[in-house]
């Protein structure tokens, strides 16, 4: 079974239309979201939890999916559901947070015989002003998996993952391009996760392995996995020049790429399902 075009757009749709829009000021907007989330991964056969916080007097949620939770082995997947500012957020991130879903539903319905468990992650609090503090909801989840002794195969954050850039008449680029982002430390990991996004599905896959102290890398939700020494990537779309609607109120579903993001989804699919192939 592949990914489904018209689930996906009724997540992102879901997502998008919660008003106020789901920033970090905004908890019953916050609230809605994660009910969401956790409602559509309770249709799965998949073992559903919550993890709360508190963060400046409030308490914020991730919502988690887990896989064979009796495996010992875990590759995690998750994208942060909360936006920045007041953007309805369609790429950034209902667009990763429907992939997320849609890769709950295809576990289930595929039942791959993985020799590792699968924990699908969706985060709160990636946005401003939490973004590089112990508050964002991807550390607080990787300090949990650190101190519960958790084997941690890999993990990939899913970013911006439905905009694609339209291409020039007669353009020779590739504009269906899934890129990944990492650090040089784990390079054989990025390469890897690269590779099996190309045999996935028809789209394409660069990836660009930064200098472990750059002061750019780790833009997402994967950074925080580094601090604990496990292997982590960020995956985003957007094709070639990144996309111009990028923490701006035109960031709305009308301005994504559904067939392209379906494709997405169906690489990361692959990669999670064959991680340990031979």
């Amino acid at each position: 079974m592949s990914a489904n075009k018209n689930r996906i757009y009724r997540d992102v749709d879901f997502l998008t239309s919660i008003y106020p829009y789901r920033n970090y000021k905004n908890l019953a907007s916050l609230q809605k979201a994660a009910d969401y989330i956790a409602s559509e991964f309770k249709q799965t056969n998949l073992s559903v939890s919550r993890q709360a916080w508190n963060a400046k007097g409030n308490t914020y949620e991730n919502v988690i999916a887990a896989f064979l939770p009796e495996k010992k082995q875990r590759f995690i997947v998750g994208a942060h559901y909360d936006v920045y500012r007041d953007i309805p957020g369609a790429d950034d991130n209902a667009s990763a947070v429907a992939a997320i879903l849609e890769l709950a539903r295809l576990l289930t319905n595929n039942n791959p015989a993985v020799p590792y468990g699968i924990d699908l992650v969706a985060f709160c609090l990636e946005e401003p002003p939490f973004f590089k503090t112990k508050m964002m909801g991807s550390y607080i989840h990787a300090k949990s998996v650190f101190e519960n002794g958790i084997d941690v195969i890999g993990m990939i954050s899913i970013e911006m993952i439905g905009y694609y850039n339209p291409l020039e008449e007669n353009s020779e680029n590739n504009n269906n391009n899934l890129f990944v982002s990492g650090i040089r430390r784990y390079d054989g990991f990025n390469k890897k996760i690269s590779e099996l996004i190309r045999k996935g599905s028809t789209m394409g896959s660069r990836r660009i392995s930064f200098d472990d102290n750059y002061a750019n890398n780790g833009p997402s939700d994967h950074r925080n996995y580094w601090i604990f020494d496990y292997p982590a990537v960020m995956v985003i779309g957007a094709g070639e020049t990144g996309n111009p609607h990028y923490h701006k109120p035109s960031d709305t579903i009308d301005t994504l790429g559904f067939d392209q993001l379906t494709e997405a989804v169906n690489s990361l699919k692959y990669v999670v399902f064959n991680f340990m192939e031979n």
